[in-house]
């Protein structure tokens, strides 16, 4: 195999091509790194990583970093906003020009779709997509399942439903792929305009009133402006009939848990209320994050 082969197997891209076996190693690594009792290590002492950020972030970015920095590395931050891609210069030069400086792995988050995937052919050293376009967002969807596992001890068997404009949602896609090689049962439950037809043949469509039953409930943020024309004027009018309100969360299952990637419209996609409520677990799957990301930036440099 070249060298080539080798880094490029180092790449995390998505999870629609992890196996099981590599889902289940990364989340049993994290929860190694949860529970270590030192917050700094010397694992990756002297490694440099690359934070590449070419769209705005502030919860993925900053887990990165303490992540990083939770494992020993160097950690160089790269904002677009300041940055000579200002001034025109492609996104593959730099990354490239980074490369040749001696980074050892990027952390890249973009709005191209495709781009990404084109970058790793490319790039020798390791590449963590942290979001492309609404493509996927895969240590999102690992920190979900992350969530998942620690709640209820396994994710087989589960049925998670996904709510919300899945069509612009790389969280969705992400989840839909991983937690179906984990064997789950993903259900959608979006208004016609937000519906992502192309995935219609892995997870099905249902109603707000099915969508309860289920043993996970994920909200997506909304972003009204996306769908201006569409079914809904107003954020009142999309809570009344696909927000998850005190009542509608009343009719979930005792077991049932209530989960959102953030940020939050507080009171659109969910109550205010519920947000921190005993059945949500959106600020711990935050937390889950770091642990998580150390998983994937030791995988990509070990």
């Amino acid at each position: 195999m070249s060298g080539l082969q080798v880094h490029t197997d180092k790449h995390l891209l998505g999870t629609k091509d992890l196996s099981e076996q590599e889902i289940t190693s990364i989340l049993d690594r994290a929860a190694y790194w949860e529970q270590y009792p030192v917050k700094v290590s010397n694992h990756l002492q002297g490694r440099f990583v690359a934070n590449m950020f070419f769209e705005n972030s502030t919860r993925t970015r900053f887990s990165f970093e303490v992540a990083e920095k939770r494992l020993g590395a160097e950690v160089l931050n790269f904002s677009a906003a300041v940055s000579s891609v200002q001034k025109g210069e492609s996104i593959y030069d730099t990354v490239r020009t980074l490369e040749s400086m001696g980074i050892d792995a990027g952390v890249i988050r973009m709005k191209p779709n495709g781009l990404l995937a084109e970058l790793a052919q490319k790039i020798k050293v390791p590449l963590i997509n942290a979001g492309d376009g609404n493509n996927e967002h895969p240590t999102q969807a690992l920190l979900d399942l992350y969530t998942m596992r620690k709640q209820f001890g396994h994710i087989r068997g589960l049925h998670v439903v996904i709510i919300g404009d899945v069509q612009h949602s790389r969280v969705a896609r992400s989840n839909l792929w991983a937690l179906r090689t984990l064997g789950a049962k993903v259900s959608f439950c979006s208004p016609p305009g937000m519906q992502a037809p192309e995935l219609a043949e892995y997870a099905s469509y249902i109603s707000m009133e099915e969508a309860l039953k289920a043993d996970v409930v994920m909200m997506l943020r909304v972003q009204l402006e996306r769908h201006e024309g569409t079914l809904f004027g107003s954020a009142e009018e999309y809570r009344a009939s696909y927000g998850l309100t005190v009542e509608r969360a009343e009719r979930m299952a005792p077991h049932a848990i209530i989960m959102h990637p953030a940020p939050v419209n507080r009171d659109v996609e969910i109550d205010d209320e519920l947000v921190e409520s005993p059945k949500s677990r959106i600020f711990p799957q935050m937390g889950h994050g770091v642990p998580i990301r150390m998983a994937v930036i030791e995988r990509a440099l070990s």
